[in-house]
């Protein structure tokens, strides 16, 4: 992987405010709105342009945050639709091309592209109800689009949205730590966006009376997705799923108060803070 060089303008001079991203030495654009943005934004004329756009939010019912992949010829006048009709998100990501290259058939391609990446990412819920057709375009096409879609998704990460960022089970063995108590065994990775736990980890059934509320009602939601299976005496994760932080994910395994950092220990038993911050 090579070092990459990427210009975020402040269009208002505020970080909370509309923003343009790109790699300058490439043609995608993503301009980021806060919906409370959408009348400031009809300024820009780069929301108007045919392209790929994105709806973000998050939910006090699910686990995971919620996302919509559209694509339109005028990428503001949909989004000012979905304004009126969705109530979910409260972040637009819109992808255009500088060169005003894009056809419609590059917006169709990697409209169904970022739904099936998203989908098989597996990291937010998917808001859109039906799949865009499948089609195919000429071999040296789909190469550039896929060149398209790569810097989309460095994009998106960096304006802090990780909806293609697959998670990915650590082979070596140095990086892999565990928290153990009582039937609780969880196996995970610390990474750049929180900490994993890994598909199959135990966790404790019965939270203790003393479990603050963000550990309860981020349990409810892990229920309510089915990440957290009920097996018996027990909690079995039904996914990979990323937590905001060590001590969120061991919470959760050990359905108590914890403090991640000193939970969390490699194999030869030194703990995730040793590790990593000494």
């Amino acid at each position: 992987m090579r070092g990459k060089t990427i210009q975020v303008f402040l269009t208002d001079g505020t970080p909370r405010g509309i923003k343009l991203a790109e790699i300058t030495s490439n043609i995608e654009q993503a301009i980021f709105i806060p919906r409370n943005k959408i009348n400031e934004a009809t300024t820009r004329p780069e929301v108007t342009r045919p392209g790929v756009y994105f709806l973000f939010g998050d939910s006090n019912e699910s686990a995971k945050p919620f996302a919509y992949i559209g694509q339109s010829r005028n990428c503001l006048d949909r989004i000012k639709t979905h304004d009126q009709k969705k109530d979910f998100w409260n972040y637009a990501v819109v992808i255009v091309s500088k060169t005003e290259s894009f056809t419609q058939t590059h917006i169709e391609y990697l409209e169904q592209l970022a739904i099936s990446k998203a989908y098989e990412a597996n990291r937010y819920n998917l808001e859109n109800g039906v799949s865009p057709r499948q089609f195919k375009v000429p071999e040296t096409l789909e190469a550039d689009l896929l060149d398209n879609f790569d810097t989309i998704k460095i994009l998106l990460s960096t304006l802090g949205f990780t909806i293609f960022e697959l998670i990915k089970k650590e082979t070596k063995s140095q990086n892999i730590f565990y928290c153990k108590g009582k039937e609780a065994f969880g196996e995970g990775e610390y990474q750049e966006d929180g900490f994993v736990v890994y598909k199959g980890s135990k966790a404790n059934k019965k939270l203790t009376p003393t479990c603050n509320s963000t550990i309860k009602n981020l349990r409810a939601k892990l229920i309510e997705d089915k990440i957290l299976v009920e097996q018996e005496n027990l909690f079995v994760f039904n996914e990979d799923y990323s937590f905001s932080s060590p001590s969120a994910a061991a919470s959760q395994v050990l359905a108590r108060n914890a403090n991640g950092w000193i939970e969390w220990k490699d194999k030869n038993g030194k703990t995730l803070d040793e590790l990593k911050r000494k």
